[in-house]
């Protein structure tokens, strides 16, 4: 039989593993304080273990702390997901639909680029989070090739850009 302990790490587990996309430390909460299966202490004790193990990834950003499940974590979870209730991975479920739908919202990556006067590409990379911009830059490239790349590279790498930008410049 499962610890409690050990049922709300599985919990986390499951649901960032069932994201689209990183969750943060209150949308964690959120889920997991609503329904009283623990206490908040109880809870950032659970994801500090689960930190410290390797098995979720811990990103600092904007004071906010956001989750995501490492490849060792979603390894631990395929041997003990049964042994999550069908009620709990259905509320997770449900919770995710909604909590995915806010988080992709309120992070906005827009990439576009244009001829510049002297014939070469320019393109500009934003990242918007619930409308401020983070990040507004500009990059000139030589060929349209080169602009497409950037645009579709963007969303995929802002995340690693913006730390390095602010790990070079703090």
């Amino acid at each position: 039989m499962e610890t409690p302990f050990t049922v709300y790490k599985l919990i986390i587990l499951y649901m960032l593993s069932h994201s689209d996309t990183e969750l943060t430390n209150s949308q964690l909460s959120e889920f997991i304080l609503d329904r009283d299966y623990t206490n908040y202490f109880h809870l950032q004790q659970a994801i500090s273990e689960l930190v410290e193990a390797g098995l979720i990834y811990k990103r600092v950003k904007s004071n906010s702390s956001y989750y995501q499940i490492t490849s060792d974590g979603a390894s631990t979870l395929s041997f003990f997901e049964s042994d999550l209730s069908p009620e709990i991975r259905k509320d997770v479920s449900e919770f995710l639909k909604t909590a995915g739908y806010e988080v992709q919202n309120s992070i906005v990556t827009p990439a576009d680029y244009y001829i510049t006067s002297q014939g070469n590409y320019s393109v500009r990379c934003q990242l918007l989070e619930k409308n401020v911009s983070l990040i507004d830059l500009n990059i000139s490239v030589p060929t349209l090739e080169a602009a497409e790349a950037v645009c579709k590279a963007w969303p995929l790498k802002y995340q690693k850009i913006y730390d390095k930008l602010m790990e070079e410049l703090l």
